[in-house]
């Protein structure tokens, strides 16, 4: 019996559980420009999926990686979110949000 997908499965499945509250805090605390911050955890991830020998670490680092990547997009969307009001807006940059409503 071979228990290397149910792992792979539950670290990708933590991962994205991670991402989705990290992704919304972000954008409230930090807005758009958060996505540097992404994109550095991508690379870095990315970089070290490579350098490391063990498969695990490996492939895990990748899932993180590309949540990271994916992250950058999702943080875009959230800025929409916030001006549909399905989420909080930070009130410290409340005017960030009122520039781009017409």
């Amino acid at each position: 019996m071979s228990f290397t997908g149910l792992i792979i499965g539950a670290a990708t499945f933590f991962t994205i559980g991670v991402f989705h509250p990290l992704v919304i805090k972000a954008e409230y605390y930090l807005g758009t420009k958060s996505w540097w911050l992404f994109a550095l955890v991508g690379v870095i991830c990315l970089v070290a999926s490579l350098l490391v020998s063990n498969l695990y670490a490996s492939i895990i680092l990748g899932v993180v990686s590309f949540s990271s990547f994916w992250g950058i997009g999702e943080v875009i969307k959230q800025r929409e979110r916030v001006m549909k009001g399905w989420f909080p807006m930070n009130p410290k940059r409340a005017h960030e949000y009122k520039k781009d409503k017409k």
